[in-house]
Protein backbone atom coordinates (compact mmCIF):
# COMPACT_ATOMS: atom_id res chain seq x y z
CA UNK A 1 0.00 0.00 0.00
CA UNK A 2 2.89 2.34 0.72
CA UNK A 3 4.38 1.46 -2.67
CA UNK A 4 1.10 2.21 -4.44
CA UNK A 5 0.81 5.49 -2.54
CA UNK A 6 4.33 6.63 -3.47
CA UNK A 7 4.17 5.74 -7.18
CA UNK A 8 2.48 9.00 -8.31
CA UNK A 9 5.16 11.01 -6.51
CA UNK A 10 8.01 9.11 -8.15
CA UNK A 11 6.18 9.24 -11.48
CA UNK A 12 6.14 13.02 -11.25
CA UNK A 13 9.83 13.07 -10.30
CA UNK A 14 10.63 10.78 -13.25
CA UNK A 15 8.83 13.14 -15.66
CA UNK A 16 10.59 16.18 -14.22
CA UNK A 17 13.94 14.37 -14.52
CA UNK A 18 13.37 13.24 -18.10
CA UNK A 19 12.52 16.80 -19.12
CA UNK A 20 16.01 17.67 -17.82
CA UNK A 21 17.61 14.64 -19.56
CA UNK A 22 18.08 12.82 -16.24
CA UNK A 23 17.19 9.12 -15.85
CA UNK A 24 17.57 8.98 -12.08
CA UNK A 25 13.85 9.50 -11.39
CA UNK A 26 12.89 6.82 -13.90
CA UNK A 27 15.26 4.31 -12.26
CA UNK A 28 13.86 5.04 -8.79
CA UNK A 29 10.29 4.71 -10.13
CA UNK A 30 11.16 1.33 -11.64
CA UNK A 31 12.66 0.10 -8.36
CA UNK A 32 9.58 1.20 -6.41
CA UNK A 33 7.27 -0.50 -8.91
CA UNK A 34 9.20 -3.79 -8.93
CA UNK A 35 9.29 -3.80 -5.10
CA UNK A 36 5.54 -3.18 -4.97
CA UNK A 37 4.95 -5.94 -7.54
CA UNK A 38 7.09 -8.47 -5.63
CA UNK A 39 5.32 -7.85 -2.32
CA UNK A 40 1.93 -8.06 -4.08
CA UNK A 41 2.67 -11.45 -5.62
CA UNK A 42 3.89 -12.92 -2.32
CA UNK A 43 0.94 -11.49 -0.37
CA UNK A 44 -1.61 -12.99 -2.75
CA UNK A 45 0.00 -16.43 -2.44
CA UNK A 46 -0.01 -16.28 1.35
CA UNK A 47 -3.55 -14.83 1.68
CA UNK A 48 -5.51 -17.87 0.50
CA UNK A 49 -3.42 -20.31 2.54
CA UNK A 50 -3.80 -18.23 5.69
CA UNK A 51 -7.48 -17.35 5.55
CA UNK A 52 -8.73 -20.74 4.34
CA UNK A 53 -6.95 -22.25 7.36
CA UNK A 54 -8.54 -19.64 9.65
CA UNK A 55 -12.01 -20.43 8.30
CA UNK A 56 -11.57 -24.20 8.59
CA UNK A 57 -10.31 -23.88 12.17
CA UNK A 58 -12.93 -21.33 13.17
CA UNK A 59 -16.01 -23.05 11.79
CA UNK A 60 -14.85 -26.48 13.10
CA UNK A 61 -14.35 -25.17 16.64
CA UNK A 62 -17.56 -23.19 16.44
CA UNK A 63 -19.75 -26.10 15.32
CA UNK A 64 -18.03 -28.66 17.58
CA UNK A 65 -18.69 -26.62 20.72
CA UNK A 66 -22.36 -26.22 19.83
CA UNK A 67 -23.02 -29.62 18.21
CA UNK A 68 -25.51 -30.68 20.90
CA UNK A 69 -27.83 -27.75 20.32
CA UNK A 70 -31.21 -28.35 18.72
CA UNK A 71 -31.13 -24.99 16.91
CA UNK A 72 -29.85 -26.43 13.64
CA UNK A 73 -31.22 -23.48 11.65
CA UNK A 74 -29.15 -21.02 13.68
CA UNK A 75 -26.06 -23.20 13.40
CA UNK A 76 -26.40 -23.29 9.63
CA UNK A 77 -26.90 -19.54 9.42
CA UNK A 78 -24.00 -18.89 11.77
CA UNK A 79 -21.62 -21.10 9.76
CA UNK A 80 -22.52 -18.97 6.72
CA UNK A 81 -21.95 -15.79 8.73
CA UNK A 82 -18.59 -17.20 9.85
CA UNK A 83 -17.57 -17.39 6.18
CA UNK A 84 -18.54 -13.72 5.85
CA UNK A 85 -16.36 -12.88 8.86
CA UNK A 86 -13.31 -14.58 7.33
CA UNK A 87 -14.03 -12.99 3.94
CA UNK A 88 -13.93 -9.63 5.69
CA UNK A 89 -10.49 -10.40 7.11
CA UNK A 90 -9.18 -11.65 3.76
CA UNK A 91 -10.71 -9.17 1.32
CA UNK A 92 -12.57 -6.27 2.91
CA UNK A 93 -9.98 -5.44 5.55
CA UNK A 94 -7.56 -4.76 2.70
CA UNK A 95 -10.06 -2.33 1.15
CA UNK A 96 -10.51 -0.57 4.51
CA UNK A 97 -6.76 -0.14 4.99
CA UNK A 98 -6.30 0.90 1.37
CA UNK A 99 -9.01 3.56 1.70
CA UNK A 100 -7.30 4.95 4.82
CA UNK A 101 -3.94 4.99 3.02
CA UNK A 102 -5.45 6.76 0.02
CA UNK A 103 -7.32 9.39 2.03
CA UNK A 104 -4.74 10.34 4.65
CA UNK A 105 -1.66 9.47 2.58
CA UNK A 106 -2.88 11.61 -0.30
CA UNK A 107 -3.54 14.54 2.03
CA UNK A 108 -0.02 14.27 3.48
CA UNK A 109 1.66 14.05 0.08
CA UNK A 110 -0.51 16.80 -1.43
CA UNK A 111 0.80 19.11 1.31
CA UNK A 112 4.21 18.91 -0.41
CA UNK A 113 2.63 20.24 -3.60
CA UNK A 114 -0.17 22.63 -2.72
CA UNK A 115 -1.74 23.57 0.62
CA UNK A 116 -4.95 24.91 -0.99
CA UNK A 117 -5.94 21.47 -2.27
CA UNK A 118 -5.23 19.98 1.17
CA UNK A 119 -7.60 22.47 2.81
CA UNK A 120 -10.36 21.49 0.36
CA UNK A 121 -9.82 17.79 1.07
CA UNK A 122 -9.85 18.22 4.86
CA UNK A 123 -12.93 20.47 4.72
CA UNK A 124 -14.91 17.83 2.81
CA UNK A 125 -13.98 15.04 5.26
CA UNK A 126 -16.09 16.42 8.15
CA UNK A 127 -19.51 16.21 6.43
CA UNK A 128 -18.55 12.81 4.98
CA UNK A 129 -17.66 11.45 8.44
CA UNK A 130 -20.97 12.74 9.87
CA UNK A 131 -23.08 11.32 7.03
CA UNK A 132 -21.21 7.98 7.23
CA UNK A 133 -21.90 7.76 10.97
CA UNK A 134 -25.64 8.28 10.41
CA UNK A 135 -25.55 5.81 7.51
CA UNK A 136 -23.90 3.19 9.73
CA UNK A 137 -26.54 3.56 12.46
CA UNK A 138 -29.35 2.95 9.97
CA UNK A 139 -27.57 -0.01 8.40
CA UNK A 140 -27.00 -1.61 11.79
CA UNK A 141 -30.73 -1.98 12.38
CA UNK A 142 -31.43 -3.21 8.85
CA UNK A 143 -28.65 -5.84 9.01
CA UNK A 144 -30.00 -7.04 12.33
CA UNK A 145 -33.47 -7.61 10.86
CA UNK A 146 -32.01 -9.36 7.79
CA UNK A 147 -29.85 -11.73 9.85
CA UNK A 148 -32.76 -12.45 12.22
CA UNK A 149 -34.66 -13.71 9.21
CA UNK A 150 -31.66 -15.65 7.88
CA UNK A 151 -31.40 -17.62 11.14
CA UNK A 152 -34.85 -19.12 10.47
CA UNK A 153 -34.02 -20.34 6.96
CA UNK A 154 -33.19 -24.02 7.56
CA UNK A 155 -36.21 -24.54 9.83
CA UNK A 156 -38.53 -22.84 7.34
CA UNK A 157 -37.26 -24.95 4.44
CA UNK A 158 -37.33 -28.16 6.50
CA UNK A 159 -40.96 -27.54 7.46
CA UNK A 160 -41.87 -27.60 3.76
CA UNK A 161 -44.70 -25.08 4.08
CA UNK A 162 -44.79 -23.24 0.72
CA UNK A 163 -46.54 -20.21 2.21
CA UNK A 164 -43.92 -19.82 4.97
CA UNK A 165 -41.06 -20.37 2.52
CA UNK A 166 -42.39 -17.64 0.24
CA UNK A 167 -42.86 -15.26 3.16
CA UNK A 168 -39.32 -15.98 4.39
CA UNK A 169 -37.63 -15.17 1.08
CA UNK A 170 -39.90 -12.18 0.51
CA UNK A 171 -38.85 -10.88 3.91
CA UNK A 172 -35.16 -11.38 3.09
CA UNK A 173 -35.73 -9.53 -0.20
CA UNK A 174 -37.50 -6.68 1.61
CA UNK A 175 -34.61 -6.11 4.01
CA UNK A 176 -32.05 -6.36 1.21
CA UNK A 177 -33.95 -3.73 -0.80
CA UNK A 178 -34.06 -1.40 2.21
CA UNK A 179 -30.31 -1.81 2.68
CA UNK A 180 -29.75 -1.14 -1.02
CA UNK A 181 -31.93 2.01 -0.89
CA UNK A 182 -29.84 3.40 1.97
CA UNK A 183 -26.68 2.62 -0.01
CA UNK A 184 -28.06 4.45 -3.06
CA UNK A 185 -28.90 7.64 -1.17
CA UNK A 186 -25.54 7.63 0.60
CA UNK A 187 -23.77 7.04 -2.72
CA UNK A 188 -25.51 10.05 -4.26
CA UNK A 189 -24.60 12.32 -1.35
CA UNK A 190 -20.98 11.17 -1.36
CA UNK A 191 -20.55 11.65 -5.11
CA UNK A 192 -21.86 15.23 -4.82
CA UNK A 193 -19.08 15.92 -2.32
CA UNK A 194 -16.56 14.15 -4.55
CA UNK A 195 -17.55 16.44 -7.43
CA UNK A 196 -16.88 19.47 -5.22
CA UNK A 197 -13.41 18.12 -4.34
CA UNK A 198 -12.48 17.41 -7.98
CA UNK A 199 -13.76 20.76 -9.30
CA UNK A 200 -12.10 22.80 -6.53
CA UNK A 201 -8.81 20.92 -6.82
CA UNK A 202 -8.68 21.29 -10.61
CA UNK A 203 -9.33 25.03 -10.34
CA UNK A 204 -6.57 25.44 -7.77
CA UNK A 205 -4.16 23.22 -9.71
CA UNK A 206 -4.78 25.05 -12.98
CA UNK A 207 -4.30 28.41 -11.27
CA UNK A 208 -0.94 27.31 -9.90
CA UNK A 209 0.10 25.92 -13.28
CA UNK A 210 0.42 29.52 -14.42
CA UNK A 211 2.90 30.08 -11.59
CA UNK A 212 5.61 27.82 -13.02
CA UNK A 213 4.70 24.45 -11.45
CA UNK A 214 6.59 21.63 -13.20
CA UNK A 215 4.70 19.15 -15.39
CA UNK A 216 5.68 16.20 -13.19
CA UNK A 217 4.36 17.97 -10.10
CA UNK A 218 1.00 18.49 -11.82
CA UNK A 219 0.90 14.76 -12.58
CA UNK A 220 1.54 14.05 -8.90
CA UNK A 221 -1.16 16.50 -7.76
CA UNK A 222 -3.84 15.09 -10.05
CA UNK A 223 -2.95 11.49 -9.19
CA UNK A 224 -3.24 12.19 -5.47
CA UNK A 225 -6.54 13.97 -6.00
CA UNK A 226 -7.80 10.83 -7.78
CA UNK A 227 -6.40 8.65 -4.98
CA UNK A 228 -8.18 10.77 -2.38
CA UNK A 229 -11.45 10.58 -4.30
CA UNK A 230 -11.04 6.82 -4.71
CA UNK A 231 -10.60 6.51 -0.94
CA UNK A 232 -13.78 8.52 -0.36
CA UNK A 233 -15.68 6.21 -2.72
CA UNK A 234 -14.70 3.26 -0.53
CA UNK A 235 -16.23 4.75 2.65
CA UNK A 236 -19.86 3.61 2.07
CA UNK A 237 -18.75 0.05 1.34
CA UNK A 238 -16.47 0.12 4.39
CA UNK A 239 -19.29 1.32 6.66
CA UNK A 240 -21.61 -1.35 5.25
CA UNK A 241 -19.14 -4.19 5.83
CA UNK A 242 -18.10 -3.02 9.32
CA UNK A 243 -21.76 -2.72 10.33
CA UNK A 244 -22.50 -6.21 9.01
CA UNK A 245 -19.39 -7.59 10.76
CA UNK A 246 -20.50 -6.08 14.07
CA UNK A 247 -23.81 -7.95 13.90
CA UNK A 248 -22.11 -11.18 12.79
CA UNK A 249 -19.59 -11.23 15.66
CA UNK A 250 -22.41 -10.57 18.13
CA UNK A 251 -24.44 -13.51 16.81
CA UNK A 252 -21.70 -16.12 16.63
CA UNK A 253 -20.17 -14.92 19.92
CA UNK A 254 -16.58 -14.97 18.73
CA UNK A 255 -13.91 -15.30 21.40
CA UNK A 256 -10.23 -14.46 20.97
CA UNK A 257 -9.23 -18.13 21.02
CA UNK A 258 -11.77 -18.89 18.27
CA UNK A 259 -9.91 -16.89 15.64
CA UNK A 260 -6.54 -18.46 16.33
CA UNK A 261 -5.57 -20.92 13.63
CA UNK A 262 -5.18 -24.48 14.86
CA UNK A 263 -1.96 -26.30 13.96
CA UNK A 264 -4.07 -29.42 13.45
CA UNK A 265 -5.88 -27.68 10.57
CA UNK A 266 -2.79 -26.34 8.86
CA UNK A 267 0.63 -26.97 10.42
CA UNK A 268 2.19 -24.46 8.00
CA UNK A 269 0.31 -21.58 9.62
CA UNK A 270 1.48 -20.48 13.11
CA UNK A 271 -1.17 -20.24 15.84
Amino acid sequence: MIGALLRPYFLGEAVNGLLKNSYRGLIVLSIVHVSWLTVGVIRRRVDTRTYSAIYTSLVTKFLTKRIKTTEVSKLSAHSTLTREFVDFLEVDLGFVLEAAFKIFGSIILLSFYQSGVVIVCIAILLPIVISSHLYGRKLRKLNQHKNDELEKQVDVIAAGNIHHIRNHFRSLRKWQIKISDKESWNFGLLEMMVMIVIASSLLLGTHNADSGVQAGSLIGIYNYILNFVSGLDTIPYTVQRLTSLNDITRRIELKTEDIQVSEEVNPAIPT
